[in-house]
């Protein structure tokens, strides 16, 4: 899901819930359900006027059993932007304790959604559905020009992804041209010269938001190159987290026939965050199977992941080498010219708020880590000043923000690390990786391990891994050494101390 979360219109009825089809009804039942149930806990969580403020208009929307996606509506762009960066986690993990499975979560603007929303039954597909539509109705639709066809395509294709993430919301420079220029011609009517494409980047670069451009940018091709809506199940998105989830379920059911059937009638497969299958053993080779399978099919595939694919550790050569095969486009840190656009056009998604141009800069200038991070703090801090009834000063920002703006430091890589280290004790960084255990390899090994483990989000295992494939123990042993040298050592004091001052320089 999502952040990691991923992302159409019906009546209000009961507080916020929408009708459902007769032939429906139990399912739809066990929706409103259990949506009662979590808005009551998300109003003693989030207190009562933040609930009323933001949660009680929320509806709830679509439900598709056979992907587990549901959409939850908010009724405006800017509301759903602002639930999607503060309470959509919380959302999402309430919906995944519930019976009824919903494995991803979209917040979307209700006005953005179709006319009418069905809610697929579990285990339902187009073929074999009993209410197949009437002759009269076949007549009528294919009465209808191709332009309509095409608009209802488009939309068809778009409804699972969230509106927001298209290409024409992805604003571009120098650190995401390249990724964002593959997106395109992966998801244009010509076949790509390339497959697969591997996008990588820390996370809230936008990586998700290729994927759904990508996914939405096809559907469109898909219905303008046939006259008619992609068919069921044409372009599936999941996480890998989800993939494998889904597979271990098929395991278990025993009918991973139905699984990989599935996956395979894909003609476009996009997959988040794949270095959750690292060390997955089953899961990597059925990915394996199922990349090879829909390649061979002429299939296009798009992938993204936090590092390259040479950095995911544990992951079998081969899917490695099928990823390195493709094109691997990285997505660097936004610049400050960026940044000011992205924030420009949030400004004029809330142009009846004033937000000043010095404001602007303050955030554009001090939040340079993640994108995801700098529309959140714009959006909280337009929310903010909507609820006490304040003007959007660059004193507010700062009071607001202090929290967030201390915290966008630039993000540290183990591999900067290495090299500082390396440099400052006068040895090849090589031998960060090696076996050597001389006192004057493995004591700057030691510091380098210790400042990864303080100053990047690497667990211990990943850390171990990268320092020649050492176990997690080693790095708790010279993380607790450096820690007590520290305290006795004051020269060794001073290194640690001048080696992070560079750092985070």
């Amino acid at each position: 899901m999502g952040q990691h979360v991923n992302q159409q219109h019906f009546s209000s009825v009961a507080d916020g819930i929408g009708p459902a089809d007769i032939g429906e009804q139990p399912e739809r039942e066990a929706l409103e359900q259990a949506w009662t149930e979590i808005r009551a806990g998300l109003r003693r969580a989030v207190g009562v006027r933040l609930f009323d403020q933001w949660i009680r208009p929320l509806r709830l929307g679509s439900f598709c059993a056979q992907s587990g996606t549901l959409d939850i509506e908010a009724p405006s762009e800017f509301a759903a932007s602002y639930v999607s960066s503060n309470f959509a986690t919380r959302i999402a993990l309430a919906w995944r304790t519930t019976p009824v499975g919903v494995h991803d979560l979209r917040i979307v603007r209700a006005s953005e959604a179709p006319e009418t929303v069905p809610v697929t039954p579990r285990g339902f597909r187009p073929q074999e559905s009993a209410a197949r539509p009437s002759q009269s109705t076949r007549a009528l639709a294919s009465s209808q020009d191709a332009s309509t066809n095409r608009e209802s395509a488009g939309r068809r294709a778009a409804h699972r992804f969230e509106p927001r993430h298209d290409f024409a919301g992805f604003m571009t420079d120098e650190s995401n041209v390249l990724a964002a220029s593959a997106a395109k011609a992966m998801a244009g009517a010509t076949r790509p010269a390339f497959n697969p494409l591997f996008i990588h980047g820390p996370t809230g670069f936008g990586k998700t938001h290729l994927l759904h451009a990508i996914a939405q940018a096809y559907g469109e091709t898909l219905g303008g190159s046939t006259g008619a809506p992609p068919r069921e199940g044409a372009i599936l998105y999941m996480s890998a987290e989800r993939f494998m989830n889904e597979f271990v379920a098929a395991i278990r059911a025993n009918d991973t026939f139905s699984f990989k059937a599935r996956l395979r009638e894909a003609r476009m497969l996009l997959i988040d965050d794949i270095q959750f299958i690292a060390g997955k053993g089953p899961t990597q080779e059925e990915f394996l199977h199922t990349l090879n399978d829909l390649i061979d099919a002429g299939a296009r595939i798009a992938i993204a992941a936090d590092r390259p694919p040479q950095q995911l550790g544990s992951v079998d050569p081969r899917i490695l080498s099928r990823l390195a095969g493709g094109l691997v486009a990285d997505i660097q840190p936004a610049g400050l010219e960026l940044r000011m656009k992205i924030l420009e056009a949030r400004r004029e998604a809330v142009a009846d708020i004033a937000v000043p141009d010095d404001v602007i800069a303050l955030l554009a200038g001090a939040i340079r880590t993640s994108i995801r991070e700098l529309e959140g703090a714009f959006n909280k801090l337009v929310a903010f000043a909507q609820l006490v009834d304040k003007a959007i000063t660059t004193e507010l920002a700062q009071s607001m923000l202090a929290e967030s703006l201390r915290a966008s430091h630039r993000r540290i890589t183990i591999d900067e690390i290495q090299k500082l280290c390396a440099a400052h004790y006068r040895i090849d960084q090589s031998e960060m990786r090696s076996q050597r255990r001389a006192r004057a390899v493995a004591r700057p090994r030691q510091v380098a391990m210790y400042l990864a483990k303080k100053l990047t989000p690497r667990s211990l295992p990943e850390i171990g891994r990268v320092f020649g494939g050492r176990d997690h123990s080693t790095v708790i042993h010279a993380v607790k050494t450096i820690e007590a040298m520290r305290l006795d050592n004051p020269e060794m004091d001073a290194d640690i101390r001048t080696l992070q001052k560079q750092l985070e320089g």
